[in-house]
């Protein structure tokens, strides 16, 4: 089916901004901490983990250290979220699309 010449360039258009927006979400670097820098945590836009550091002195605890790996790991994840949803919209508001669509 042939779509009208102004919808397939939408279309078109559409599909270079999804592309352009993988890319910038691929791109997402994070950093996290918790427990007053004692945990820090790297991520990626597409939450996986680059890298994990860990203050020895608080390796002792494990349960405050499962604790603030927890507290890091998430701060990350929402940092990430955050990030990719301030692209997303910058990127839609560009489109013109009424309030909402997306």
């Amino acid at each position: 089916m042939k779509l009208p010449g102004n919808m397939q360039n939408m279309m078109k258009q559409a599909q270079v901004m999804q592309e352009r927006l993988q890319q910038e979400i691929a791109a997402i670097r994070v950093e996290a901490g918790a427990g007053g820098g004692t945990i820090n945590v790297k991520m990626d836009g597409q939450k996986r983990v680059l890298e994990v550091k860990i203050d020895p002195e608080v390796a002792g605890d494990v349960e405050m250290l499962q604790d603030l790996v927890m507290a890091a790991f998430n701060e990350a994840a929402k940092k990430v979220d955050d990030e990719t949803s301030k692209k997303t919209g910058a990127m839609l508001g560009g489109m013109g699309l009424p309030p909402g669509m997306f």
